[in-house]
Order: structure tokens, then C-alpha cells, then sequence
């Protein structure tokens, strides 16, 4: 998983930005895990290209969760992987803010259970002002989000 310290990331030399693409899970896996080669070097060349990589938080949950499952990574490196990805300057989270998918992350990094799709779920309901969170599930507070039972 050496891919994302490959890409410019923020504090590097900038780098011209074109319109916003969308890739999938597919995309970003192939990207960070390095096979099968012939959709890896395709993925980089995409993802390391001059085109905004815009990601959504489904694409970031499956790829966390692919890379768990399917790969038998750590989930704190999971976490640092996926924190290296989203703190790229030429990548955009579909309806969050970096800092907001940021701040998900580095919390779901100390949790127990399913840390990085509880972290993210709580996040953009914070982010999307949907706030209380209704769940059955009190610790999702944990995330520094206000909750309620229905």
C-alpha cells in the first residue's frame, strides 16, 4: 500500500487542477493496493493525474472495508492510508469538507467495532446540519455528534 505517498499532497508543489472526476472503489483499491498491475497503473495515472479525484463516502467505506477483508490490512492503516488519500490537495469528498472527513478518521482511529463507517455516518450528519443523529445506538455520541433514540 505505498500508493498515496506517491500522489502531490498538500505542502508539495502544487499542481494544475482540471474539472472534478468521480472514481469508485474499483478505482482507489486498485490504486492503493498496486494489483492486479494493468488496473493499478491505469487507476494511477487517473488518480495522479491533473484532474480533481472527487470521492464519495461509500467509495471510502468500501475501500476501507476491501482493504480489511480482502487484503488482511490493519485497520489503523487502513485510517493512515485513507487520511493520506483525502488530505491530497486535487481530492474533493463528495458533500463533506476534508477537514470534516478528516476529523472522522482520526477518531474512528482509537474506536472499538466498526469505527470508520460509524465515524463517517455521524460526521455528515454533522457536516449536513441533520443533527440529532437518531440512532439506537448511544455511543455513536463518541464522535462528537448529539444523538437521540427514536
Amino acid at each position: 500500500m505505498a500508493r498515496p505517498g506517491r500522489g502531490r499532497g498538500r505542502g508539495s508543489r502544487p499542481r494544475p487542477i482540471g474539472h472534478v472526476i468521480a472514481v469508485d472503489t474499483s478505482v482507489v483499491v486498485r490504486y492503493l493496493v498496486g494489483t492486479p498491475e494493468a488496473q493499478a497503473v491505469r487507476a494511477a495515472r487517473l488518480i495522479d493525474g491533473h484532474e480533481t479525484i472527487a470521492l464519495s463516502l461509500v467509495a471510502l467505506v468500501e475501500a476501507a472495508h476491501v482493504l480489511r477483508t480482502q487484503y488482511g490490512v490493519a485497520r489503523a492503516d487502513v485510517i493512515d492510508t485513507l487520511l493520506d488519500l483525502v488530505r491530497r490537495e486535487d481530492v474533493v469528498i463528495l458533500g463533506m469538507s476534508t477537514s470534516d472527513t478528516t476529523d472522522a478518521l482520526v477518531r474512528a482511529r482509537s474506536q472499538p467495532g466498526r469505527p470508520i463507517p460509524e465515524a463517517l455516518s455521524a460526521i455528515a450528519a454533522r457536516a449536513s446540519g441533520a443533527l440529532p443523529l437518531h440512532t439506537f445506538d448511544r455511543a455513536m455520541s463518541r464522535y462528537g455528534v448529539a444523538v437521540t433514540e427514536p
